[in-house]
């Protein structure tokens, strides 16, 4: 399954570095591979622990025959939703940054088995289902309690007890799954995509997407959800002090008071476009270098019309989850769903060339602590190179509002990312333009 991956290079999964080499093979390219391995903030073992670690990440792809989408009939997303599914894939992986912690795998990761077909039908997906009824135990509790990484040692999940950790690994998945209760499954997406004038059916841009997840995880009722929110730069740039803030928490409509504390963990997505109509290879290591660490989430974005989660690297092809399996619907309200369907026994890989330029990167930041130390060291990789004069997207110290960036522009267009101030100067070809 995995013969397409070079054995002489290092593979980079978000944040962590693994080698298929043997042990006992040498060749010239041993020491490059190396050296290149030693950047990563840590280094994840050989092909087998790979694949442990790939295979556990959770998986969303297009469903069929679920509860009608609101405003609409359709009861599937084949064909026109794997832009939310990315997104989907990249804040289910925030949430096991936030839950279980990097660390963590799935104790069947390795039983799963490899894909025969690039799209799997009704009859096949209904046969899968079927054969997966004795999945693991588990209960869904609605509030899963503290994060597991503050039950044993850094990471955590090695630790903490095995029962425990399924719990939180299904109640993870139900949070996205294909009901309308779902807090952050596809029908509520949808339901916050038509105020943004997005319909059932249409294509999700990644810009539009980051809006929608963040608006998904400010409304999540599930207490469960209550420690971690979102964030969204503007204009290719994040605001610390905005981020900060939203580190913090506060009683409800008293923002004027001290905060109750600052621990409250942020996702940040940063919509980008890295390059005209093709990617620019003068990014192509900003991209190596965002998914080299830890706190990366991911990035989505892929092709035109066409999108992907990417994940990870090896020299000069990403690699990345595909969304595009039409899997039967799962209910995943029973105490006993079968979980294999949310996880992909396998990656695809990709040319850097191939990528769209257009595509939001995430990040996970636990407290401002983190935020802090995160700024830092981003703001080191976002050091443009000698050809590309501008970085992919920038930090800046105060709030948004303290720059006035846009006070010309209604409420309404300000959600949206890549809008120049209407008072600069007339608009060059390397500028954004409005989605």
């Amino acid at each position: 399954v995995y013969s397409y991956l070079c054995r002489n290079s290092p593979v980079f999964l978000l944040g962590k570095c693994y080698h298929f080499k043997a042990e006992d093979e040498h060749s010239s390219t041993e020491s490059s591979s190396t050296e290149a391995c030693a950047a990563s903030p840590a280094t994840g073992g050989g092909v087998e622990a790979f694949r442990r670690d790939f295979a556990s990440r959770l998986w969303l792809t297009y469903r069929e025959e679920f509860p009608a989408l609101p405003g609409s009939s359709l009861t599937s997303d084949c064909g026109w939703g794997c832009m939310l599914r990315a997104g989907q894939m990249m804040l289910a992986q925030a949430l096991v940054l936030h839950f279980l912690g990097r660390d963590w795998t799935w104790s069947e990761s390795l039983s799963l088995q490899p894909l025969d077909t690039e799209t799997w039908t009704t009859t096949a997906a209904k046969r899968l289902v079927a054969s997966l009824e004795a999945s693991l135990q588990g209960e869904r509790p609605s509030d899963p309690g503290p994060p597991l990484h503050a039950l044993g040692a850094h990471g955590g999940a090695e630790e903490a007890d095995t029962h425990l950790r399924e719990v939180y690994h299904r109640t993870l998945v139900s949070w996205l799954g294909d009901t309308p209760q779902a807090q952050l499954g596809v029908h509520r997406l949808v339901e916050l995509g038509l105020a943004s004038g997005k319909q059932a059916g249409d294509w999700y841009g990644p810009a539009v997407v980051a809006h929608i997840l963040r608006k998904a995880v400010e409304k999540a009722t599930d207490p469960g959800l209550a420690g971690i929110t979102s964030y969204v730069s503007q204009d290719c740039t994040v605001y610390s002090a905005d981020v900060m803030d939203s580190h913090r928490s506060w009683l409800a409509g008293d923002a004027d008071a001290p905060p109750l504390s600052d621990t409250r963990a942020v996702i940040i997505l940063v919509p980008v476009r890295l390059g005209g109509e093709k990617i620019n290879p003068e990014y192509f290591n900003f991209v190596k270098g965002i998914l080299s660490l830890e706190y990366c989430i991911g990035i989505i974005g892929g092709k035109p019309k066409q999108a992907c989660y990417f994940v990870g690297f090896q020299d000069d092809s990403l690699i990345y989850m595909d969304p595009h399996y039409c899997q039967s619907f799962v209910d995943v309200s029973t105490s006993h769903f079968p979980l294999q369907s949310y996880h992909c026994p396998s990656p695809k890989k990709m040319p850097f060339s191939k990528m769209d330029p257009s595509c939001t990167i995430g990040f996970y930041s636990r407290n401002v602590q983190d935020y802090e130390r995160i700024s830092q060291e981003l703001s080191k990789v976002l050091q443009p190179s000698a050809k590309e004069k501008y970085p992919a997207f920038t930090f800046m110290q105060g709030h948004r509002r303290d720059y006035n960036l846009s006070a010309a522009l209604t409420p309404e267009k300000r959600e949206w990312p890549f809008i120049r101030d209407p008072r600069t100067t007339a608009a060059t070809s390397g500028d954004f333009v409005l989605l």
